[in-house]
């Protein structure tokens, strides 16, 4: 059986969702049943905020990176850019949330040292950035482009075991995180990534049935 296989048995078992052991494919009485793999991920992908304490190897994010850069991309501007936070790393991602967080005697409170050790025990963090350039329509097919990588990634992440949570936390607009971090003036941070291996994978929950959003023109 395969990593992504093995993940669909263990999200079905952990859901409402029907396993069927011949084929991996993971059905909703009222829904359909996905037919490869590529639909397996999409559907059974789950954001994750708990992490097994086990690393992440930064050559195997690499990888999966030169994935995701296959996004659609206008013009093939490539607006990415990556700052990767591991081992004692990220201590300078804690001490950058922290100078956030601090009052005007210079203290933390309770709950913001709390999550700044949630912080240090994420395995690896991943900021995404993009340029932000003043042309809106550039703007605009810029930011598609940088989420459309980050899904792919978090796909191809995940048909390998590894989940994430895609964080857009108020510390990211702070000039004081941005440039302890080392995001450069004219650069938009999309996405910090926090990834590890799933110590949980938390159960699904109900979409809108697409017939309901859509308005069909047929003359």
């Amino acid at each position: 059986m395969s990593n992504i296989g093995k993940l669909f048995k263990k999200v079905a078992k952990q859901s409402t969702f029907l396993y069927n052991e011949n084929n991996y494919q993971l059905k909703r009485v009222s829904d359909v049943t996905f037919r490869n793999e590529v639909e397996q991920a999409i559907v059974t992908r789950r954001t994750i905020k708990r992490f097994k304490d086990e690393a992440v190897d930064l050559e195997e994010i690499i990888e999966l990176l030169e994935v995701a850069k296959w996004a659609p991309n206008h013009k093939l501007t490539e607006p990415w850019r990556f700052i990767a936070f591991e081992g004692s790393g990220k201590d300078r991602f804690v001490e950058a949330f922290w100078k956030t967080e601090r009052d005007a005697k210079g203290e933390l409170s309770e709950l913001s040292k709390r999550k700044g050790e949630y912080y240090r025990n994420i395995p690896l963090h991943l900021v995404v950035v993009m340029p932000e350039d003043p042309r809106q329509r550039t703007w605009d097919e810029d930011y598609g482009a940088v989420s459309a990588m980050i899904q792919n990634f978090q796909l191809a992440a995940w048909a390998r075991g590894i989940g994430m949570v895609w964080r857009t936390n108020n510390y990211i607009y702070d000039p004081v995180f941005r440039e302890a971090i080392g995001v450069q003036r004219g650069e938009k941070i999309v996405a910090t990534l926090m990834i590890g291996y799933a110590e949980h994978i938390p159960e699904p929950k109900e979409r809108t049935s697409i017939r309901e959003k859509l308005t069909v023109v047929s003359d």
